[in-house]
């Protein structure tokens, strides 16, 4: 497995430190390896819904609305997928 060293401010080692004990981890880096996957799969889904989105676009055919009225709708679910 490959290391990686890293160096942070007394805060944010405190606020790991917190989060190690409170969640229960074994130690900080078992904690930073949990976020690191959680954000690699939240990017793979991000990748996935966006291939998505594409797929339909070119399997919909031509549209009679603006590009620019599509990209705003398009951010604004991205902004909030849930609403």
């Amino acid at each position: 497995m490959a290391q990686l060293h890293v160096s942070l401010p007394p805060e944010l080692q405190r606020y790991v430190d917190g989060r190690v004990s409170a969640e229960g981890f074994v130690d900080p880096a078992a904690y930073l390896r949990d976020l690191v996957e959680r954000d690699q799969g939240l990017y793979q889904a991000d990748v996935r819904r966006l291939q998505a989105l594409i797929d339909e676009g070119i399997a919909s055919g031509i549209i009679d609305r603006e590009p620019e009225d599509v990209l705003r709708d398009i951010v604004t679910e991205i902004a909030d997928p849930h609403g």
